[in-house]
C-alpha cells in the first residue's frame, strides 16, 4: 500500500504543472495571440503538444516514484527532491509567461533556465536510480525543442 501511495503522489506532483498549464492553453484572446505568431515550420499541431507533455509528465512522475521509492538515503535525495520542485515550478512559470501574459522573452530566458535545471537533476537522479535519469532525457530533449519553438517566435515576433 505504502508503494502504491509513493507512485500517486509522484504522479500528482509530476502532473501539477500541466494542471496548471491547462489555465493557459491557448483559448479564447490567448489563442488569437498565438495564432497570429510567426512560428517554426516544424510547430506541431496543437494536439501534439498534448499528448507529449502528457507522456513527459507520466515519465516525470515515474522517475519521482523510483527515486521516492529507493533505499537510498541522504543529501543526495533531498538535492534531488528539491530540483525537481524547481523544475516543476519552471515548468508552470513558463505556461503562465508565455501563454499567460504573452511574454516571450521572459518565458525564453525561463526555458533555458528550466533546461539547466532539468539537466541538474537528471543528474542528482543517476546516483540514487539510473533508470530515474534515463527517464528525464526525453524530457530534455522535449524542453531543447520547446526553447527552439520559443526561440523562434522570439525572433519572428
Amino acid at each position: 500500500m505504502k508503494k502504491i501511495l509513493q507512485f500517486v503522489c509522484a504522479m500528482f506532483f509530476a502532473f501539477l504543472p500541466g494542471f496548471f498549464g491547462i489555465m493557459f492553453t491557448p483559448s479564447g484572446a490567448s489563442d488569437m495571440w498565438y495564432n497570429a505568431l510567426g512560428k517554426s515550420v516544424v510547430t506541431p499541431e496543437g494536439w501534439v503538444f498534448g499528448v507529449a507533455w502528457a507522456v513527459l509528465y507520466a515519465l516525470l512522475g515515474i522517475a519521482l516514484f523510483l527515486v521516492i521509492s529507493s533505499e537510498r538515503a541522504g543529501p543526495g535525495k533531498t538535492k534531488s527532491y528539491a530540483l525537481f520542485g524547481v523544475q516543476m515550478i519552471l515548468n508552470g512559470l513558463w505556461s503562465y509567461l508565455f501563454f499567460g501574459l504573452h511574454m516571450a522573452g521572459v518565458a525564453f530566458a525561463v526555458i533555458i533556465a528550466l533546461i539547466a535545471v532539468a539537466v541538474w537533476m537528471m543528474r542528482a537522479f543517476y546516483p540514487i536510480s539510473k533508470t530515474a535519469a534515463y527517464l528525464i532525457v526525453p524530457y530534455i530533449l522535449w524542453l531543447i525543442f520547446a526553447a527552439y519553438l520559443n526561440g523562434v517566435v522570439l525572433y519572428l515576433n
